[in-house]
């Protein structure tokens, strides 16, 4: 019998799998794929942004779902410990924009080597193209039925099985099923850092355009639930880019007809000031037809749509733009608002919002309050964060603690 076996060969499983092994355990990992590390190796666009330096407080308010059950296990094994890690396998580490960290060959496949090698290192026994069909409990302990009819006993199981998003990466929610027969709650998976879609129909005139140094809120009802300044990219469905899909994050579960996103155009100029400079721009132009003094304040693409929107004849003289038609203007490109009809789906997601309910599951160490030995570990759990190498420090710090306490569990003389 294993001490300790894992499921899932992804930043969590491999972080588990190394550290209970590094505790002492006798650790197998099982991965269902041909080779480790599948979706790690398309994160942060296949460069993997490993994590983010900022302090242990900003990564807290980073965590969007459950934030406060990550402060045990961020303390045990923070960003700084993943970068040490790493880079003892002599793979080098640098710091972008925002604290994010990525290898600096910008290659995802040498933190994955980082992470083989560990595995290595460890003694890890590694089963690839090895799925999991059924788990059961017996006296403190586990039984695996595996794909090819075998079967593997354990006294401590870790699953760390991801969780729906990208789903051609093995992210298919086996966990969630496994969780649910031993009496988990998992909370509904959806899809988040995803891009959205949106109701109004210019939106699509508008595909191609990306946007950069624009201020964006999103409402649900007329609460505001987020908002950022930053890059946002309009698409044929709706809208994507960094903005956005941190936005996603706090789209409400339960769908809501009045959620929305409102852009300030020119977040530099208060409303007073927008208006001075368009008094000038009409008053030096006020011969010229009003659609032509757009572009002077606009990208090209956007020109018509808000020509249409303020209602404004494309072909008035400057000179003849009213007061009230100029207050209009105003508001509109400081309160350009759409709609959202929805989310795209789990394929395009990054992460998955939900999964089992963190209620049921000890901070410290990961284990199931409800089945002893059963430890989680990354997205299976209902944990989620924004962009910028958050996720994958749930997933470090999570899968440290499960390693770790199942590794302390198996090892006990109670069972």
């Amino acid at each position: 019998m294993t001490d300790v076996i894992v499921i899932g060969g992804g930043p969590a499983g491999m972080l588990a799998a190394v550290s209970a092994s590094e505790a002492g355990a006798d650790v197998l990992l099982l991965e269902k794929n041909e080779k480790l590390g599948k979706k790690l190796f398309i994160t942060g666009k296949g460069r993997c942004n490993v994590t983010n330096s900022a302090s242990q407080d900003l990564i807290i308010k980073n965590i969007v779902s459950n934030p406060k059950f990550m402060f045990s296990a961020l303390k045990a094994y923070g960003n700084t410990d993943i970068c040490e890690d790493i880079e003892s396998q002599g793979i080098k580490l640098k710091e972008e924009r925002g604290g994010r960290i990525f290898p600096v060959s910008d290659h995802s496949s040498d933190v994955i080597r980082a992470l083989k090698n560990m595995l290595e290192k460890a003694h890890v026994s590694v089963k690839l193209g090895t799925a999991v069909k059924d788990i059961s409990a017996y006296d403190g302990s586990f039984k695996l039925i595996l794909n090819n009819g075998s079967s593997k006993e354990c006294r401590a199981l870790v699953i760390a099985t991801g969780g729906v998003s990208y789903p051609s990466t093995g992210c298919t929610g086996d966990g969630y099923a496994f969780a649910k027969k031993s009496g988990h709650t998992v909370v509904t998976p959806v899809p988040s850092l995803v891009p959205l879609e949106i109701k109004e129909n210019w939106c699509k005139e508008l595909q191609g355009l990306s946007l950069k140094n624009t201020g964006l809120k999103m409402y649900s009802g007329n609460r505001p639930v987020f908002e950022d300044f930053g890059e946002m990219l309009f698409t044929h469905f709706g809208v994507s880019g960094p903005m956005v899909l941190s936005a996603s994050s706090y789209y409400p579960v339960k769908k809501n007809d009045d959620c929305r996103i409102v852009l300030d155009l020119k977040p530099a100029l208060t409303d007073e000031m927008l208006d001075e400079r368009l008094v000038r721009e009409f008053s030096e132009k006020h011969e010229k037809h009003f659609i032509n003094v757009l572009p002077d304040l606009l990208p090209a693409k956007l020109v018509p749509v808000i020509c249409s929107l303020s209602g404004i004849s494309a072909h008035k003289k400057c000179g003849d733009v009213t007061k009230e038609e100029r207050r209009k203007l105003v508001i509109i490109l400081k309160n350009l608002e759409m709609h959202i009809s929805g989310t795209r789906g789990f394929d395009e997601a990054i992460i998955t919002k939900g999964g089992i309910s963190v209620k049921e599951v000890s901070p410290k160490d990961m284990m199931s309050k409800i089945v002893p030995g059963l430890f989680f570990a990354g997205e299976i759990l209902d944990l989620d964060a924004l962009t910028g190498g958050f996720n994958l420090q749930i997933a470090w710090s999570t899968g440290h603690a499960a390693g770790e306490g199942a590794a302390a569990y198996a090892m006990t003389d109670i069972h």
